[in-house]
Formats: C-alpha cells, structure tokens, sequence
C-alpha cells in the first residue's frame, strides 16, 4: 500500500464523543503519521443518538471532498456507519484504505439494528481492491472482540488486528493504524 496522507476519521457515537473522547484518536492518528499528514475530523450530527440518515450524508459530502487515495478511518459506531454507507454505493473518490476501529457489527451474530445493518456479503459491496484493516482492543468492555470476527466473515479480504491490553479507545493510541497507513 502507498504511503496515506490524507486520512478521514469518522468519530464514534455518544454525548460529548467528539470533544471529549475521539479528538484524542484523531489527535494521536495525525502525530502518528507525522509532518504533512492532514487528518479530517468532521463533527457528525446527532452524535448522542446516530443514525444512517443523519450521519450518511456527512459521510458521503466528506468522502466527496478528499483526494483519490485517502484513507477512512472510523472509530465505534463511527466505523460501522462508514462501512454502511460505502456499502450502500461507491464513493466518488477510490479510497485507499477502510479501516475500522473497535466497531460494532450491526447484524447476524452481532448487535440488532434495522436502520444501519450490515450486510452479509459487505465485502462484496466495498470498493474494490481497497485494503481493509478492522482493529479491535482485547480488552475493550464496551463492544466484545468478537465483533472483529464477524467482520473478519462478512469482509473476507480484511486484515483483523486484535490488539492485547488495549480498550474501546485502544488507549487513545493508534500506532498500529498509522503503521499501516504509512505502509510500514
């Protein structure tokens, strides 16, 4: 993969979330990278209560907006919302990487959710040839590891990184990510 220097993060759900908790994550994303990287952190709307109609057409007007090549990164709820939304039709601009961050998988096997469920054959439905990197914290008590699993079955062509002694946040340090952002 080419080094990314543009990165979309799309934060995760809950009151206070972009302030408070996933500015950290994208803080973090962007020393990782280091000089010259821009990290895109858009405010969702809702953030408390999100939703497909809310958040996807954020999603689509930012992914709209980046350069050919540049990564989207989705934090929790953040990143299921991503992944339903690409799944629903191709962005105008090819991504060069999918990756999701201790996402819940909305679906068979996962959590219930009508409105954002995922489905079955979402790999199919991601733009194709892009690398997709699903991270999950072992220790993370908010969305159980196993999800990873379920989008290690429904993307088939995802990496699945389970990262030991690291939480929902993985200890607001994304390393890991940037790693294989810059194509290390």
């Amino acid at each position: 993969m080419t080094r990314v220097r543009q990165v979309l993060f799309i934060q995760g759900a809950g009151a206070g979330v972009h302030d408070e908790w996933d500015v950290r994550l994208a803080d973090d994303l962007c020393r990782a990278l280091g000089p010259g990287a821009e990290v895109r952190y858009p405010r969702m709307p809702g953030e408390d209560d999100p939703s497909a109609a809310a958040w996807g057409p954020v999603i689509r007007r930012e992914l709209a907006a980046l350069d050919d090549g540049a990564a989207v990164v989705g934090h929790s709820a953040g990143g299921t919302l991503l992944l339903h939304t690409l799944a629903e039709g191709p962005p105008t601009r090819a991504p060069g990487a999918i990756v999701v961050i201790s996402a819940p998988f909305v679906g068979e096997g996962g959590w219930p959710g009508e409105e954002f469920m995922l489905p079955a054959d979402l790999g199919s439905r991601l733009p194709t040839g892009v690398p997709v990197h699903v991270f999950h914290g072992l220790e993370d008590e908010v969305i159980p590891a196993s999800h990873a699993g379920l989008y290690a079955t429904a993307i088939p062509q995802a990496r699945v990184h389970l990262l030991p002694r690291r939480d929902h946040q993985l200890n607001d340090d994304l390393a890991e990510v940037a790693a294989v952002l810059r194509g290390d």
